[in-house]
């Protein structure tokens, strides 16, 4: 007989996480990794890709790499058309791949913009809607996209990703909407402040760690296994009734002024 907890294995499950060479994409591969899911790692760079699989394998893991860059439709197509055919079924997709630009608004160039929301916002739309072609004529499917507590909240200097960031909300209900009647289920996963290669500059800055830390019911920066547990609820049958939902791993932030 199935037991409740069951619903969180990923056994036989396939799972493309996109930006995932490293920080949080890395942690999420490596958390449904050990929840049970053979992963498939995507960056740009084959070199980084196969030395975190290296890492992965080294703990039991089964990995997969497919080096592509999101921003590229075509190339998305390519890719998601491959891992399908060499690979597995995808069954979970993880839209992780992100980048960061600060500035003060009136004085950021146009190009870094459209950088910016290339791959912050263009890479989830092309990711999810090619790998939705493929869940839909299986009539099942779990993505999550990974949004920020800046979906819900700004900051000085950050406004462009800012914007990004509630775009991908919205796109993620969008998603749900749309092909939630295809048994797929699209939530957001919402980080707080984690500590990652991008954050170290951050981290290591005391009066900006002094700001968080106070500023944090938990009092304290995130770990980045911090986000695995809700990834994973997020990837199994445990959230088979969960749709357009944005789960916040952020240790309260959003919860207070």
């Amino acid at each position: 007989m199935n037991t409740f907890i069951q619903k969180f294995d990923l056994t036989g499950r396939t799972a493309l996480i996109t930006g995932s060479s490293a920080g949080i994409g890395f942690a999420l591969a490596r958390g449904l990794a050990q929840a049970g899911a053979a992963v498939v790692l995507n960056a740009r760079s084959t070199e980084k890709l196969e030395a975190a699989a290296a890492t992965l394998r080294a703990e039991g893991a089964t990995v997969h790499t497919a080096a592509f860059d999101v921003t590229n439709g075509a190339a998305v197509a390519k890719a998601v058309a491959q891992i399908e055919r060499d690979i597995a079924p995808i069954d979970i997709l993880v839209n992780n791949a992100g980048m960061q630009r600060r500035g003060p608004l009136d004085q950021f160039e146009e190009a870094q913009w459209h950088e910016l929301m290339k791959t912050n916002v263009d890479s989830v739309f092309l990711v999810g809607q090619a790998v939705a072609r493929c869940m839909i004529p299986r009539g099942r499917g779990k993505i999550v996209n990974i949004c920020s507590v800046q979906s819900e909240m700004g900051r000085p200097g950050i406004a462009p990703y800012t914007a990004s960031k509630g775009a991908v909300k919205m796109l993620t209900k969008g998603m749900a909407i749309d092909w939630g009647q295809h048994g797929i289920q699209v939530n957001g996963l919402g980080p707080g402040y984690f500590k990652t290669e991008l954050t170290d500059a951050l981290v290591k800055n005391a009066e900006f760690t002094q700001w968080l830390v106070n500023r944090t019911p938990s009092r304290r920066w995130g770990d980045v296994e911090d986000l695995c547990g809700a990834a994973v609820f997020l990837s199994s049958a445990a959230s088979d009734f969960v749709n357009g939902h944005i789960l916040y791993v952020d240790g309260g932030v959003t919860a207070t002024l």
